[in-house]
């Protein structure tokens, strides 16, 4: 079997989605690499270490998509509308592609390649049990995320972020409110707190305020916590947009105390619920600063606009987009380890198992033989055609 790897070619996407390191465990198993030429220069991978472990390397993009068994992709053509319809055109009937793809957004996309009798497994969907946790892509990634935006949030906020006692004088510590205590928030959090930060985090799920506490970070409690607020793979639930209402309401006077917020609250397949309102920044102090980590899927705050900076009444917004790019040595590595590690676990004897017993492979895969197999994306794309 052969695994190819392509450059990848969203806008400024500078990952890869195998690194040197992780091809050892995929040739044991009797499969070989190609590699497009200079697929890892960005995160700091040359050809030249690809060779030293076994890969080789292909000169054109269409010569990995016609030789490669199995292509690995940080953003397949769901997750790349812009530039992954190239793609499209160089996949054949039964190659199998394993990447980000946005299964429940891009449904034109995904169509696409059931059509063409590809075998597509999205990321995104990997279940959330303990066998799968070196395969999940969405948690490492968002690693990543949390640690940048406060990264960002310190280079923009015109103050430092610890207590600093001089003969100048006290500098008083800034004040950092986390919204969503996922795996972004958390790190949000443990960043900030080591860059010496007053940190405080609010989550739905009541099961958050532990984690929020053991990284030294003060639990927000706003009376609208729930048990109900997670669904079975442990993300937060949509609710209604009154239950939203309320809640920024409740968040107003905790926002308005605050020198920096991140926010971090996403539905899966859904567009980001709307936390933070403009009358919320306009509370802010002028200088104050708002990352909004869901800015791709339209933004926790109202004010924000992916990919760009927007000021209201001098506070700073910021539609952080796709930051571990930003990251792609580490973020590499991560997604590396996990997407070689899900293959992996399919692959033996040089060929590729699709066992629809296993609750892993079933969970992620979303085409095959011209079909939409995966049950909640054929039920949304047969929502929109009726």
């Amino acid at each position: 079997m052969i695994i190819g790897v392509p450059k990848e070619t969203y806008p400024g996407e500078k990952r890869v989605a195998l690194v040197p390191d992780t091809l050892a465990s995929l040739i044991s198993k009797g499969a070989s690499v190609l590699v497009e030429r200079d697929a890892g220069k960005m995160a700091g991978f040359p050809d030249d270490f690809y060779r030293e472990k076994g890969a080789k390397i292909a000169l054109s993009r269409a010569d990995v998509f016609a030789r490669a068994d199995a292509v690995l992709q940080v953003r397949s053509l769901g997750a790349n509308p812009e530039r992954g319809g190239v793609d499209l055109e160089l996949m054949r009937p039964g190659m199998v592609v394993v990447g980000h793809c946005d299964p429940l957004r891009a449904l034109e996309q995904v169509s696409e390649q059931a059509q063409r009798g590809v075998t597509l497994f999205a990321l995104e969907l990997m279940p959330r049990i303990p066998r799968a946790q070196s395969m999940d892509v969405l948690s490492s990634m968002a690693t990543i995320a949390g640690y940048k935006a406060v990264l960002m949030a310190a280079g923009e906020l015109p103050k430092m972020f610890p207590l600093l006692m001089t003969a100048a004088g006290t500098a008083a510590p800034a004040r950092l409110l986390v919204i969503g205590a996922g795996v972004a928030g958390l790190q949000a959090i443990a960043t900030a707190r080591r860059l010496g930060a007053v940190v405080e985090a609010y989550d739905v799920r009541p099961v958050a305020r532990e984690q929020v506490e053991s990284l030294g970070a003060r639990f927000v409690e706003l009376g609208l916590e729930s048990e109900d607020s997670e669904d079975a793979g442990g993300y937060a639930v949509e609710k209604d947009d009154d239950f939203y209402r309320r809640q920024q309401q409740a968040l107003g006077k905790v926002v308005g105390d605050s020198d920096v917020v991140i926010t971090t609250a996403a539905v899966p397949g859904g567009k980001a619920p709307v936390l933070v309102g403009k009358e919320m920044v306009s509370g802010m102090a002028p200088g104050s600063v708002v990352v909004d980590l869901a800015a791709e899927y339209g933004g926790n705050c109202e004010l924000t606009r992916p990919g760009e900076t927007v000021v209201e009444s001098g506070v700073r917004i910021l539609g952080a987009v796709n930051l571990p790019a930003t990251v792609p040595h580490h973020a590499s590595q991560m997604f590396a380890h996990n997407i070689s590690t899900f293959l992996g676990h399919m692959l033996g004897d040089g060929r590729l198992r699709i066992d629809m017993e296993d609750e892993i492979t079933a969970g992620t895969l979303v085409a095959r033989e011209g079909r939409i197999v995966h049950p909640q994306v054929r039920e949304r794309i047969e929502s929109t055609e009726a």
